[in-house]
């Protein structure tokens, strides 16, 4: 399958596998790539574009195997599970893989954090879940290959108030231990850093109980600490943490530092921390990891961009930094230094579903896996009865923006619909649904589905739906019945208001969707989205 960037963009081609068959595995030899920035300058400079993971890539990880850097993210609640990039410049990144196509058999939700690392010839995931019917854990699963595929090891920690934020790391004598967040700000406690043993093979902790490096206890840092990542420089251990409110329009998040002579502690805290706060064009900077490129050293951590903020997640940048005279990490203006992306159109996306091969940018809710193929260059979506039925969509780049596809209406039979959606979460959405004959605009908040307005439309061999969407809140859908005119759908107001749609910790997705019997197949014929700025 390809999928065609616009003009002016660097070159994509991306691609992937996936059976037709219900729960159906994720092949692991496609080799899909995005590139979306221009390489890091050889001569330092103050600013530079390098949004390098643009979209909702919340707590993005890195690190270097070889002479390639590898790279992964949050995926929350959608699948596949953990993105994998790789890099040769730690700017054009890669889309490589998944972790896990399927979620593991222990767990069900919160797919956050995943920290990669590589030692003696294998590479690990350390990544946070929550088990079934029990608390957030810390979890490992390791590969051969960076690229998969990955064997799954379990929870190491799963402490009552929840573990997450689990990194390995290596103490001053070489021994392997864990370093983790206890979850308390979850019950309104504190939330302790831990640090415990750990297994050469990273599959168990090992001794009687961790030891706490420290917690949030000072203003700035609100009611938590989370996120480590460490770096070594000059006989020091330096943790990079992130506190106070990560997401939404009120975050608060920010970067701050410590150091200890041994990774057990006693840990000091930068007297200039944050270290790494808001600007202007970035807010709630935070929960990076540390890379060096070049003799340079970078965070790769996320933020919200000031004009789509939650309406398109916490994106992937990179922020340079140098270490002053008092041996501390400093940024340049205390806040991150990425330029925005000033053409936003080098984002948009076309795909035609040519080839036989599902795009791996392509997503699902992480709890309805649908089931999905691509043949005779359409999409092929089985149908689903449950809620918004079943459902893949894209992430946004920026949050305004154009979304059309098509399908053919004719076939399809009572009972079935099958259309576009500007989607949160499967209970929190906006969709065109078209059925045989007819048109429905739903909205969906907190699973309570209501049809806005409906017409009457003459069954169409293709039939063309589009929504629009503005600085993310305010939505138009059209039709079209020949592919050249549109038409709105008629409400009283010019836009539905999309505000509810985005979950505390995500942004918003476009997608496709097919309610209705199982026995039911919708073919799309294509899937494009226009980004403006």
């Amino acid at each position: 399958m390809s999928v065609a960037f616009e003009k002016g963009a660097h070159p994509v081609a991306l691609s992937s596998d996936y059976s037709a068959e219900c729960r159906g595995q994720v092949p692991t030899d496609a080799t899909p790539t995005l590139s979306v920035a221009p390489p890091v300058a050889t001569e330092p400079r103050a600013t530079y574009a390098n949004v390098v993971l643009p979209g909702d890539f919340p707590d993005p990880t890195v690190t270097k195997i070889g002479d390639t850097y590898w790279a992964s993210a949050t995926s929350a609640e959608w699948g596949p599970v953990f993105p994998l990039f790789k890099s040769t410049n730690l700017v054009d990144w890669e889309l490589v893989s998944h972790v896990f196509a399927d979620k593991p058999e222990w767990a069900e939700a919160s797919f956050w954090a995943p920290e990669i690392s590589h030692e003696n010839g294998k590479t690990y995931i350390c990544y946070t879940a929550r088990q079934k019917g029990g608390p957030l854990c810390v979890a490992m699963a390791s590969a051969h290959d960076p690229a998969g595929p990955y064997l799954d090891h379990g929870p190491l920690v799963g402490q009552e108030q929840g573990s997450i934020d689990g990194f390995p790391i290596r103490d001053e004598n070489g021994e392997l231990y864990l370093v983790w967040k206890e979850d308390g700000n979850a019950y309104g406690n504190p939330t302790p850093l831990w640090a415990q043993r750990l297994n050469e093979e990273r599959t168990a902790l090992l001794g009687d109980a961790p030891v706490e490096l420290f917690r949030n206890d000072v203003p700035w840092e609100g009611n938590l600490v989370e996120g480590s990542a460490f770096a070594q420089h000059d006989g020091y251990f330096y943790m990079f943490y992130a506190g106070n409110g990560c997401c939404g329009s009120g975050c608060t998040y920010a970067t701050g530092v410590a150091r200890a002579r041994q990774l057990l502690g006693p840990w000091e805290k930068c007297p200039q921390n944050p270290i790494l706060k808001k600007n202007k064009v970035w807010s709630c900077p935070g929960h990076g990891t540390v890379a060096e490129y070049d003799g340079r050293w970078f965070l790769l951590h996320h933020a919200y961009h000031a004009s789509s903020h939650e309406f398109v997640g916490r994106q992937g940048i990179l922020s340079e930094f140098s270490w002053n005279a008092e041996g501390w990490p400093e940024f340049e203006g205390n806040s991150p230094q990425a330029a925005p992306l000033n053409n936003v159109s080098r984002l948009n996306l076309t795909d035609t579903f040519a080839g036989n091969h599902l795009a791996e940018t392509w997503q699902w809710p992480i709890s309805k896996k649908p089931v999905v193929g691509i043949g005779d260059g359409q999409l092929l979506l089985q149908a689903c009865p449950d809620e918004l039925g079943a459902l893949v969509a894209q992430r946004t780049y920026a949050a305004t923006y154009k979304a059309t596809t098509s399908f053919n209406a004719a076939v399809l039979p009572p009972g079935t619909f099958a259309g576009i959606t500007a989607v949160g979460d499967p209970h929190n959405a906006l969709a065109l649904m078209a059925s045989y004959g007819k048109l429905q605009l739903w909205h969906v908040k907190n699973g309570v589905s209501q049809c806005l307005t409906e017409v009457v439309v003459a069954p169409t061999r293709s039939l063309g739906l589009r929504v629009e969407a503005w600085g993310g809140q305010r939505y138009r859908f059209s039709y079209s019945l020949n592919g050249v005119t549109w038409e709105a759908m008629p409400l009283d107001s010019f836009a539905v208001n999309g505000t509810y749609l985005p979950p505390w910790d995500r942004g918003i997705r476009v997608g496709l969707l097919a309610q209705g019997p199982t026995d039911v197949t919708v073919a799309f014929d294509h899937f494009t989205i226009r980004n403006q700025r």
